[in-house]
């Protein structure tokens, strides 16, 4: 498979709320970062441990809205919900050798428009 293809069977498995089934498309350093708060995943346990452990208001629901790859990197931007949150994630996934050896994710939080740019801007309806 392309890098395209397993970042792609990498958020089906994360739709199933499959983590185990996600982690096995991680090679065996693969890590994950998450700049905004500081944290590192290192391994597919981890990975594993740290979905399982999120205390979710129910299934999460993954929305993948874009791929975009140049050579070994994909970048995904996908909408994540468990019924209670509404996030979107833009993920940096370096794949190599058929599999995913880096993540680099960030998860910006919403915020509302300011009312100054009313006149200039479209507001948007989808789900963040």
């Amino acid at each position: 498979m392309n890098a395209r293809a397993i970042v792609t069977q990498f958020w089906v498995a994360m739709q199933a709320n499959d983590w185990a089934g996600a982690a096995a498309y991680f090679s065996d350093d693969y890590v994950l970062e998450w700049p905004q708060s500081g944290e590192r995943i290192i391994g597919r346990a981890n990975f594993v441990a740290v979905n399982t452990h999120y205390p979710a208001a129910g299934p999460w629901r993954f929305t993948l809205h874009r791929l975009v790859t140049e050579g070994d990197t994909v970048v995904s931007d996908v909408g994540v919900t468990d019924g209670a949150i509404h996030a979107r994630v833009i993920t940096f996934s370096i794949v190599r050798d058929g599999q995913i050896v880096q993540q680099i994710e960030f998860w910006p939080d919403p915020f509302a428009a300011p009312a100054w740019r009313a006149a200039w801007v479209e507001r948007e309806n989808e789900e963040r």
